[in-house]
């Protein structure tokens, strides 16, 4: 199983960032799969998470209004577009496929991560 995520960078306040998580190794569409941030010193944080089939989607408190999370299952990837970021957005953020079909809002519910891109939202 590998998961790896791009399109991380630097971001003025305002701005927007699309993030792309490349799946492979196990069957996509039998997965949700979720976004999670860590800051420094912080705890890892959910961001946002999609069902198997797009029925379905959450997004974290700090983050509603302003991400959207979208999955392409023929492609294996898994998408965050954030806009009108700002510099509490900052951190590094993970990908990562859940345990199983069981669709999770925790860090705990998601086994698999990638190595994380960095986003910086500064001026």
């Amino acid at each position: 199983v590998q998961v790896v995520e791009s399109g991380g960078g630097l971001a003025q306040p305002g701005g927007s960032l699309k993030l792309s998580c490349a799946a492979s190794g196990f069957i996509f569409i039998d997965y949700p799969m979720g976004w999670f941030r860590q800051a420094p010193g912080k705890e890892r944080e959910f961001v946002a998470s999609i069902n198997a089939m797009s029925s379905s989607s959450a997004l974290g408190d700090s983050v509603k209004g302003r991400f959207t999370i979208s999955r392409d299952n023929a492609k294996n990837t898994v998408f965050l577009l954030m806009t009108n970021l700002i510099p509490e957005d900052t951190a590094v953020y993970y990908c990562g496929r859940s345990r199983d079909s069981t669709w999770s809002l925790s860090v705990n519910g998601y086994q698999y991560w990638g190595q994380g891109t960095q986003v910086t939202v500064s001026s």
